[in-house]
């Protein structure tokens, strides 16, 4: 069963070509220690950016709610959409452990001076300015994720460094379509149209979760909580960190990346980025709603 493609971009009216998916992107969601407020209005799409999105991702200390686009990063907690540092493709994004750390890989875009691809970048910014770590002109990591003791990433081979400089080859049979993983935790899972592999010892040997849904995307709220969604929008709910799940709600419209947080209610708080918008759960993936500006 193949994946949809990963792409995604905005348009105010319409969905247009089988090659382009065209989408209405709506801002951020509210901080996670206040609830949502249902009477102010969504963003309009004009506010947001008009380009693929490859990542997504949600700050559980500002709540922050970044894009990870063809075009660059954007903040879309603004209105209008804010551009954060200069133009690359971002087709591997994550977070590191310290606010404002980022890792990503892709390619250079219109005015920058990184080379191509761009291998393993690293901003400790907030995304404004990248440094290059390793592998310049050499990898394109379209899977990319951190953890406790490295990051662990996919460019045709699976590859995992402690420090981002030196690599090594992961044996492993499979291709992640998308990996996951905290910094907190040793513990990844890969998605591939054959079930979810998980490996404990940061991304060295894995397991297949035999009994496992089939998902897209992945993401961990804690090092203990993950969510997963198959290609048709099931959500499906982790306490265990991918051991087991246990399937939730529905998410309507094609999902094209997912992020989660820990709230301070308890409950993990998940966020996707749809054909339709940018949905939220606030109950661990019972229920989703659009996303309304902060």
């Amino acid at each position: 069963m193949p994946f949809p493609p990963k792409t995604l971009s905005r348009a105010a009216t319409m969905m247009t070509g089988a090659a382009t998916l065209v989408l209405a992107l709506v801002s951020c969601t509210p901080a996670p220690d206040r609830p949502a407020d249902t009477s102010s209005p969504r963003q309009a799409a004009s506010d947001l950016p008009s380009t693929h999105i490859h990542g997504l991702s949600v700050s559980g200390d500002t709540s922050q709610v970044l894009l990870a686009t063809h075009d660059g990063l954007f903040d879309v907690t603004k209105k209008p959409a804010s551009k954060i540092g200069g133009t690359n493709d971002l087709m591997g994004f994550t977070g590191g452990k310290d606010h404002g750390v980022f890792y990503a890989s892709g390619h250079p875009g219109a005015g920058s001076d990184l080379p191509n691809p761009l291998g393993l970048i690293r901003s400790v910014d907030g995304g404004k300015t990248w440094e290059q770590l390793s592998r310049q002109g050499e990898s394109d990591f379209h899977a990319l994720t951190t953890t406790k003791s490295g990051i662990v990433a996919f460019d045709g081979t699976l590859r995992a460094t402690p420090d981002g400089k030196t690599w090594k080859t992961v044996a492993a049979a499979f291709a992640p379509a998308a990996l996951a993983g905290h910094p907190d935790s040793d513990t990844v899972l890969a998605t591939t149209p054959e079930g979810i592999r998980r490996s404990t010892d940061g991304g060295n040997t894995w397991e297949p979760v035999k009994s496992g849904p089939v998902i897209q995307f992945a993401t961990f709220a804690s090092p203990a909580e993950a969510a997963g969604v198959e290609p048709d929008g099931t959500v499906h709910y982790s306490a265990d960190a991918g051991a087991t799940w246990t399937r939730k709600g529905r998410i309507d419209g094609e999902v094209q990346a997912i992020a989660a947080v820990k709230g301070a209610d308890g409950h993990p708080w998940i966020w996707a980025a749809t054909a339709d918008g940018i949905v939220v759960s606030t109950d661990g993936g019972t229920t989703f709603r659009p996303s309304d500006a902060s």
